[in-house]
């Protein structure tokens, strides 16, 4: 049965002669033509995130001739962006992502108007963002955002393109539980409950192949074309899986879930997602130092043991001198408490403190009354203490 829906949008009232000449490529293609070039035109798209996949989205969207462009991002650029996130060069270290994004847009298109929402999406300012668009493009990483995003999507009855990324892996669907064709289904239909926490790393964890980032990215700008033009069949109801290293592309149907509770209201995302487990809380909430309280411990001349629990690679790119490396799941497992001193202080420590929380609760329950953790982790202790240290 076919899935094709009506344009999302109505056409804009002429072309100027500038911009048919602009987009002449798109406009002899007979799907598109001048009626599908002056949907795009008169079209606003939301897109969370100028990241990974919000980067080549916002430069196709932008060269395709979307005529308004939202960007929601509250984060400025930083070097370790710049091997992915393309919207952004060398001389946007340190400048609002958003900013870089508009900057890079103008570039491109200057017929476009970026809106900038610099902020970070909450409950309480979803539902009035997103009122102001046709579309939303979500490419975050982090499950309690990709919630908020599907059930703000939900109660307005947008559509929204989805796209996740991760080491050489990527995956675009498409969800709109009010599609006109009747087939309508969100996020939770796929994914009804978060993992749990720690279960799937962050980019930021486990890292990303950049070139991935095109290859998810214009996939999903590709979707918002074709639903925005109504052309072609959207992925409504289908997954596209894709390998970079097999290059192969594997396809998933999604079919709504009839069990799937009604969306009606927003929740408490971070909690609903356990950003840390209620355990890692508890364990963090009276053992955490903070960097300026480890040096000093070392400037004391204290006798602790530092633990890393991060992983073998990441240790291998920036290490705290004398730390020693068990990584995470040998700690969770059990298999390394034994070589743990049980005749000295503990302080672990990860990236940013969301993994040694973890571990942290997994030592108080073996008997590690006095361990600690390092809040904020690595990150914090190159901002903050030793700047020389590379952050990644």
């Amino acid at each position: 049965m076919s899935t094709a829906l009506p344009p999302l949008v109505e056409p804009a009232a002429e072309l100027t002669k500038d911009e048919v000449a602009r987009y002449s490529r798109h406009l002899i293609i007979p799907d598109v033509g001048m009626d599908g070039q002056k949907r795009l035109k008169n079209a606003r798209v939301l897109v969370i995130g100028a990241g990974g996949l919000g980067s080549p989205a916002l430069l196709y969207l932008a060269a395709a001739g979307v005529g308004t462009l939202g960007v929601i991002d509250f984060d400025v650029v930083d070097e370790s962006n710049l091997q992915r996130q393309v919207i952004h060069g060398q001389s946007d270290i340190d400048k609002p992502k958003a900013v870089s994004a508009k900057e890079s847009v103008a570039e491109v298109n200057p017929y476009v108007n970026v809106v900038l929402h610099q902020e970070q999406l909450t409950n309480d300012n979803a539902l009035d963002i997103f009122a102001g668009y046709d579309l939303i493009l979500d490419g975050t990483d982090n499950f309690a955002t990709r919630y908020l995003v599907n059930d703000a999507a939900v109660i307005l009855g947008k559509p929204y393109v989805w796209g996740s990324i991760f080491r050489f892996e990527g995956q675009v669907s498409v969800f709109w539980e009010d599609a006109p064709n009747g087939r309508g289904l969100n996020y939770r239909d796929l994914y009804p409950e978060p993992p749990p926490p720690g279960m799937v790393p962050s980019c930021a964890e486990g890292g990303v192949l950049g070139v991935l980032c095109a290859s998810i990215g214009s996939i999903m700008v590709t979707e918002a074309v074709k639903l925005l033009t109504g052309i072609g069949e959207p992925l409504l109801g289908r997954l596209i899986s894709y390998d970079a290293l097999e290059m192969k592309y594997r396809e998933v149907k999604i079919r709504k879930d009839p069990e799937t509770p009604k969306i009606t209201e927003l929740i408490d995302y971070e909690s609903f997602c356990g950003v840390v487990s209620d355990d890692a809380q508890q364990a963090a909430s009276d053992s955490t130092i903070t960097p300026a309280e480890l040096k000093a411990k070392f400037d004391a001349g204290e006798n602790f043991a530092l633990i890393d629990v991060r992983e073998q690679h990441e240790y291998e790119i920036v290490n705290i001198k004398g730390a020693t490396l068990i990584p995470k799941d040998r700690i969770l497992s059990g298999e390394a408490l034994a070589e743990l001193p049980q005749d000295k202080p503990i302080v672990l420590h990860c990236k940013s403190g969301q993994r040694s929380a973890e571990a942290l609760a997994a030592l108080h329950k073996a008997g590690f009354s006095s361990a600690t953790h390092l809040g904020g982790g690595v990150l914090a202790w190159a901002k903050q203490i030793d700047t020389s240290l590379p952050t990644y």
